[in-house]
């Protein structure tokens, strides 16, 4: 079921297995409608203090930035042009911009991700 301000998505993540989250429209607008245009992307995973990361083929700027991220949150990091899946709270080294969350119950999945493990977002 999917609305104009939500649009589900799921992570297909390589010898790992699944998870299921949104991009949430009212996060950051133009970042999201991007992204969306760009379904399915799929980038190289790498990682940091509480999260993987990997680029995506689009540059946006910043768009309603935050420095600390909560569990579960989906980023669009414009320094790097990547796509950072949080699973536990961290302190981006710079502003990432807010674009969804994960269900909790699959954020184990990201835990699981090895340095170059492929990942890949498509629309449900």
């Amino acid at each position: 079921m999917s609305s104009f301000s939500s649009i589900p998505i799921r992570f297909v993540v390589e010898g790992v297995g699944e998870a299921r989250g949104e991009f949430i429209r009212f996060l950051a607008p133009r970042t999201v409608t991007a992204l969306v245009r760009i379904l399915p992307f799929e980038g190289r995973a790498a990682l940091l203090n509480g999260g993987v990361y990997f680029p995506v083929p689009t540059n946006l700027g910043v768009e309603k930035a935050r420095r600390s991220v909560d569990s579960g949150l989906i980023a669009y990091w414009p320094m790097a042009r990547s796509l950072c899946i949080f699973y536990g709270a961290a302190k981006p080294h710079t502003p990432v911009n807010p674009v969804g969350k994960v269900r909790a119950e699959d954020l184990n999945v990201f835990r699981q991700v090895k340095m170059g493990t492929k990942i890949t977002v498509v629309k449900i």
